[in-house]
């Protein structure tokens, strides 16, 4: 049978306008900040200005004095209503052998603050500027205690000590690999080459900060959130713990999200707050984040520093890989904060190559800074940065080619399924083909002509690869999706998962499509409501590698139960209904029944049908980045003059949308390499970076000359669909080819050492004093 002529047009495959635009462009989205409730009071915080205090007394005499407060909160307040810690035991432990160790993160710090901008109080009033106001007048007096926030300062002997169950300030740490057989591979290695990584602290700077709306749910005893989040059942569950009434008496619902990067996932302290006081004052309460505040107190990411070797035969066949890591999670180190550095970034280690022998040991530090948590590529990008930049030493020690070292170690196709050193197998890959094709997509022959013509100019032009894979999924490898097929011609699909900007309700669409054969625009994705769909969340590229496998699932079951609905309507055996483009016939005749008339036909006035789809393993999405650039020699301004990817993501569902994924990555991975930091002073403590004066975000001239193409001829073989996860492939890939490729062109000025010692973001002064040959100090030296 031939495909109906709607599936054609909107089907998977196909670029279509996105069906979240609509509304987004004609400013009928709904944001959290967007719904305003009657009698809706407002929060404001009252954030310590210490990085670490003792909390001597707070007095709240003249906030509560401020006309239209309606509560004043102190952290001993929650304390005594029972409010629980939001930490929780963390999976690894100690370097003495002892359980992982973290001070308890209070919804509102009681007795001690731990950084700057932790909250120590909260104002309730009927308005925004009223609850300012009175926040202000708060008097709070503090005993302020010494602060470290460098993490490898933070283990020395001597530093403040974060909390009394680790003296030395490490929570977890863990060893993977053979230390005994990397020894032995590095006393006979022909060559070894030698690192010092620094993968400086980001801030995730979503367009929308974080928006929080609580009320009482009407004839319940049921609170309900409304807020911008990527996991809505992680924060349901999150607040109804701390609060001590169960998952049960939290609703959570989310609207439109102006983007997450892993920054809006599980329940923050403000969220449990206003949970809190909407249900002990029986009112709305909203908190809209200040700039300030989402840079202070909303999750930050990376910030990890590393001592990396890698031991080759004569051959540049790698040997042996060995990392010393110290990652700095901040003042709680949360179960997120630890896994990302101690397990999921060695997962991704040896990457595309065939390197069984690794010693890897990283060690997780608190420090009086903001926790650190998942942010786009979450330890990928930081593993993937290390090897790749190993890759490049290995390749100037030699003097080969610097795809040529890669293509040496490259895991072959043959090799499939292959299992890592850290036992995670990839299910297939064609490593060598995809680099092959972007280097021809980048003209890597002609470079050479393109420096040389630089150089008539004064600029010094270098370029860099990159060759990679990510691990997608979550390792929650089951989605479920209901679908609801209406009288009024639209089908909708429930699912738990969460779009935050990224178009994962197209997606879900165009796969409807391709089953149900209607207009896209008969199509409803209906998520972010708990009472609706629970589950994992959106995080870990996982959304259409197991949401949409389920959609599919879902589509196919509707119209199989439907079929046996229309046989009964029809009064005809089942085996002889047909379905095409949203109806049913009798098979040789012309007797059917459209699909939206068959339900209204049931007894509830619609087909309902729930179903799940799960992937047997994660997904392994690769791919390879050239970039070159130029730089000019008396500024030491760089700029990125062309750039080119080849990505391997299996089957693609939504074409522009993958684009808009791989290319947006990249320039969040090229903000890390050339002007993102966030950066404490190192004396007090204080947040220098806390606003987009001194915060520098990439800028869209950066965006020039991309070629972004996709290799869709190794389907993933985990999950129904053959897909792989994309949300963060770009970011992986970006960051080692622009730092790469600006080593290059400073190497080629005779400044080879000088070059290799920078340390992200390569900012323009950085590198001016790399040309004049002076280089920082190694982090863990």
């Amino acid at each position: 049978m031939n495909a109906p002529a709607q599936a054609v047009r909107f089907g998977s495959g196909k670029t279509v306008r996105r069906i979240e635009d609509p509304a987004l462009v004609t400013g009928r989205g709904q944001f959290t900040d967007d719904v305003t409730l009657p009698n809706q009071s407002h929060v404001a915080f009252v954030r310590s200005q210490y990085a670490h205090a003792k909390i001597l007394s707070i007095d709240t005499s003249a906030a509560l004095a401020v006309p239209g407060v309606a509560g004043v909160y102190k952290g001993a307040d929650l304390v005594a209503a029972g409010v629980k810690p939001l930490s929780a035991p963390l999976p690894f432990p100690r370097p003495d052998g002892k359980p992982g160790a973290t001070a308890m993160r209070r919804v509102l710090a009681h007795e001690r603050v731990r950084y700057v901008g932790e909250a120590v109080a909260a104002v309730v009033a009927d308005t925004r500027e009223a609850a300012i106001n009175a926040a202000e007048a708060l008097m709070i007096d503090y005993e302020e205690l010494p602060s470290v926030v460098d993490g490898v300062l933070a283990m020395k002997p001597g530093a403040p000590v974060l909390c009394p169950e680790a003296p030395d300030n490490i929570a977890s740490a863990m060893r993977h690999g053979d230390a005994a057989a990397a020894n032995a591979a590095f006393d006979k290695a022909a060559v070894r080459v030698s690192v010092d990584i620094v993968n400086q602290r980001l801030a995730p700077t979503s367009i929308e900060p974080r928006v929080v709306l609580a009320y009482p749910e009407e004839g319940t005893d049921r609170v309900v959130i409304r807020l911008s989040s990527q996991m809505p059942t992680s924060v349901r569950d999150g607040v109804g713990n701390a609060l001590g009434i169960g998952p049960d008496k939290v609703r959570v619902l989310v609207g439109d999200v102006g983007g997450g990067f892993g920054m809006k996932t599980g329940a923050y302290p403000e969220d449990v707050f206003c949970a809190f006081a909407a249900r002990a004052l029986k009112r709305p309460v909203k908190w809209c984040s200040q700039r300030i505040e989402e840079f202070q107190a909303s999750t930050h990411g990376r910030d990890a520093v590393s001592h990396a070797e890698m031991a080759l035969d004569a051959n540049g066949k790698v040997l042996a890989l060995r990392v010393r890591g110290v990652a700095n999670v901040g003042a709680y180190a949360s179960v997120t904060g630890t896994v990302i550095p101690l397990l999921i970034g060695p997962w991704v280690t040896t990457s595309i190559y065939d390197i069984q022998v690794i010693d890897l040991q990283f060690t997780a530090v608190m420090t009086n800074t903001m926790p650190v948590g998942a942010y786009r590529g979450a330890g990928r990008p930081e593993a993937i940065y290390i090897t790749e930049r190993l890759m490049d030493a290995a390749a100037r020690e030699m003097k080969m080619d610097p795809s040529e070292v890669r293509r040496r170690n490259m895991i072959r196709p043959e090799q499939m399924p292959y299992k890592n050193p850290m036992a995670q197998e990839y299910d297939v890959g064609e490593f060598e083909k995809i680099m092959d094709q972007t280097l021809a997509l980048a003209d890597w022959k002609g470079f050479d002509a393109r420096k040389a013509e630089s150089t008539k100019r004064g600029k010094l032009r270098g370029r860099g690869v990159s060759t990679f894979l990510e691990w997608t999924g979550g390792n929650v490898l089951t989605e479920s999706v209901t679908v609801n097929v209406l009288p009024d011609g639209f089908i909708e699909l429930t699912s738990a998962t969460q779009a935050m900007g990224q178009g994962i309700a197209t997606s879900y669409a165009q796969l409807a499509v391709d089953v149900f054969g209607v207009s896209i625009d008969r199509i409803r994705v209906k998520q972010g409501d708990t009472d609706r769909a629970n589950g994992f969340g959106s995080a870990g590229s996982r959304s259409l590698f197991t949401g949409g496998s389920a959609v599919q699932a879902a589509s196919e079951k509707t119209v199989d139960h439907a079929k046996t609905l229309a046989a009964n309507a029809l009064e005809a055996p089942a085996a002889d209904i047909e379905y095409s483009a949203g109806r049913f016939s009798v098979k040789g005749t012309d007797v059917g029944i459209g699909l939206f008339e068959l339900a209204g036909k049931q007894g509830d006035a619609r087909i309902s049908v729930e179903a799940s789809a799960s992937a047997s393993a994660p997904s392994w999405p690769n791919a390879c980045h050239v970039a070159e650039v130029e730089v000019d020699p008396l500024t030491g301004v760089v700029e990125i003059v062309a750039y080119a990817s080849v990505s391997d993501i299996g089957r693609v569902v939504s074409p522009a949308i993958v684009q808009g994924q791989v290319d947006g990555g990249a320039m969040q991975g090229i903000g890390q390499a050339l002007c993102e930091r966030v950066v404490y002073d190192n004396e007090s403590g204080q947040l220098l970076t806390a606003s987009f004066m001194d915060y520098a975000m990439p800028r869209a001239d950066i965006f020039r000359a991309f070629k972004t193409h996709f290799d869709t001829s190794v389907p993933c073989k985990t999950n129904p669909l053959g897909v792989k996860g994309v949300g963060e492939l770009g970011t992986i890939g970006a960051t080692p080819t622009v730092v790469t490729a600006v080593i290059d062109a400073v190497a080629s000025a005779g400044q080879g050492r000088a070059a290799e010692r920078m340390q992200m973001p390569l900012v323009a002064e950085q590198v001016w004093r790399a040309l004049q040959g002076e280089y920082p100090p190694a982090p863990l030296a």
